[in-house]
């Protein structure tokens, strides 16, 4: 099993950004996703920037991976959508159908994020005689059904040319709008934001009355509350066919979070991370449930 390093969902400044990808570089993941796949007004760093910083951790000798916008809504991101798909050597990872359209276009391989909402092999077979090589499914995915999904992939004969990456961690990307949630919770409007996702380093919590943590603001990107923990479900991944757990960047433990993890998976253990996940935990998905529950599995500690 791998470990994937996924691209920072939030709005961090750009010498944070830098320094966290420096370091990045030394952990034991396998591969390594950058950009920005929220809002287009993020611009720590530029286009041209995150080609060559991309490029800089591919020479570290891990594999470093361009993640595209999940909604485009202007001319100016297809530009800048084609100029990361023209890169000219890394893997991009399309999170929606223009970029599918755009690499598929210059016959280059990619990788489909979870944004594709890709839900039955039908969507999946399609997607792979486009040049999909890697695929991550949908957040709100149960085991269950994405174990139909790869047994039907495999009786088509397409289920061998295909990567499967789980999101493991972090709070779980569940919707998108063209409205800034983020900005109207200040009662600023989206087109004079002032920056208001650079205050929080991970998401604006939202709380019920009773003060339960019920969702995530991150610009026009909605989250989970709770922290997605399915690391402790590796080896039973592993069995499904998966080859990569992904680890969603927060501001808070992460390089122990990934230590933990990759010592875990080479001694075959579940790993212990008590203690290293800010607030609490879910995983209510992956077993059919409410996706802000936890339960308890054979190979789950929390």
């Amino acid at each position: 099993m791998k470990i994937s390093l996924g691209p920072v969902l939030y709005y961090w400044p750009r010498e944070l950004l830098l320094d966290f990808y420096a370091r990045a570089a030394g952990w034991p993941v396998d591969t390594i996703y950058l950009g920005e796949t929220v809002c287009s007004k993020r611009r720590a760093l530029r286009t041209a920037e995150w080609i060559e910083l991309a490029r800089e951790i591919s020479r570290s000798g891990k594999q470093a991976v361009l993640s595209t916008l999940s909604l485009i809504e202007a001319e100016s991101e297809l530009s800048t959508l084609a100029r990361l798909c023209d890169n000219g050597e890394l893997l991009v990872e399309a999170n929606d159908m223009a970029a599918v359209h755009l690499l598929n276009e210059k016959h280059l391989p990619f990788a489909g994020g979870h944004a594709l909402n890709i839900y039955n092999s039908r969507s999946l077979n399609y997607l792979q005689r486009q040049g999909m090589i890697r695929w991550t499914p949908p957040v709100e995915l149960p085991r269950a059904t994405l174990a139909a999904v790869l047994g039907e992939a495999a009786e088509l004969g397409f289920g061998e040319r295909l990567e499967t990456e789980v999101f493991a961690f972090g709070h779980m990307p569940l919707a998108y709008s063209a409205r800034c949630f983020t900005a109207r919770a200040s009662n600023l409007q989206k087109d004079s934001c002032e920056f208001e996702c650079l205050k929080y380093p991970d998401g604006l919590p939202v709380y019920t009355q009773d003060d339960k943590r019920l969702l995530t603001l991150n610009g026009i990107q909605s989250q989970s509350g709770q922290v997605l923990n399915l690391l402790t479900e590796w080896q039973d991944m592993q069995q499904l066919g998966v080859r990569l757990v992904r680890i969603s960047p927060l501001s808070k433990h992460l390089e122990t979070i990934i230590e933990h993890t990759h010592t875990a998976i080479h001694e075959g253990r579940m790993p212990e991370l008590t203690g290293l996940i800010d607030g609490e935990s879910c995983n209510g998905y992956w077993f059919g449930q409410a996706g802000h529950q936890w339960v308890e599995s054979m190979g789950s500690g929390s």
